[in-house]
């Protein structure tokens, strides 16, 4: 089992359990009413104010979500947008979501493959965006991959906004690093069930096990560099070193519009 598939399995496990908790873990009393409205005050929060700033707007144009969940955010894109492609690694996910918002026609839902984001063309795109993904994946690589697949698919002149984890030095102690490392062995292995189990016996959140919640911190020097290297072009970077770092610009060669 490669680690797409461990990746795919945990997320799938995580949302036939509770999908608006792991999607958003801030909160436990989730009802769709609330979950749906905290994802328009995300998007007021960190999405107007890049809109605002370039005189941008969303109407008659298309966008990219990778990692839409549950579609916590993907209604209040389907209500800006003329077409939304909401990509995510779950299946189970995405039936809730479909399940969530069947009014929403101008959605095209699509199970990604872990990898990248085949199916949207070059430069097919005006607006990408992520939010709490790229902090999941189970190693840099598959970040880096991901933000040069989105700057792929974006159209010259379109816009970018996406947030990953920074965090330079694990805060963790030794003792702490020691435990998950001899949990996450076996989960790479493809051993979930025992993973879970030791994480069980070590007093671990067993939920958690593996590197699929847990993920990889990205260095911003490094991040830049593979938005200079697809073509992209940083306005902006903001909590540098926070797990909540920000980051978004443009593919140059035309102003916004």
């Amino acid at each position: 089992m490669n680690t797409t598939d461990l990746m795919r399995k945990d997320w799938d496990d995580r949302a036939r359990k509770d999908a608006f908790h792991y999607i958003a873990s801030w909160r436990k009393d989730w009802n769709p009413e609330s979950f749906f409205q905290s994802g328009e005050e995300d998007f007021q929060r960190f999405v107007t104010p890049v809109f605002e700033r370039w005189k941008w707007g969303p109407q008659g144009k298309s966008m990219l979500e990778l990692g839409c969940g549950a579609g916590r955010m993907t209604r209040s894109f389907s209500q800006r947008f003329s077409r939304v492609y909401a990509f995510d690694i779950s299946s189970e996910m995405l039936r809730h979501a479909q399940v969530l918002l069947p009014e929403a026609a101008n959605i095209t839902w699509t199970l990604g493959n872990g990898g990248d984001l085949s199916g949207l063309q070059n430069e097919s795109i005006d607006f990408v965006f992520s939010y709490i993904v790229l902090q999941h994946m189970p190693a840099p690589e598959f970040a880096f991959r991901y933000i040069r697949e989105m700057l792929r698919v974006l159209k010259v002149g379109g816009v970018f906004l996406f947030q990953f984890n920074s965090v330079p030095i694990m805060t963790m102690n030794w003792k702490g690093r020691m435990a998950w490392k001899i949990v996450d062995f076996p989960w790479g292995l493809g051993f979930r069930g025992v993973s879970r189990g030791v994480a069980t016996l070590m007093g671990l959140p067993p939920d958690i096990a593996g590197k699929s919640w847990r993920g990889a911190s990205l260095d911003v020097a490094a991040v830049r560099n593979s938005i200079d290297g697809a073509g992209g072009e940083v306005q902006d970077m903001a909590g540098e070193n926070t797990p909540m770092t920000w980051c978004s610009g443009l593919k140059p060669g035309a102003q916004p519009r």
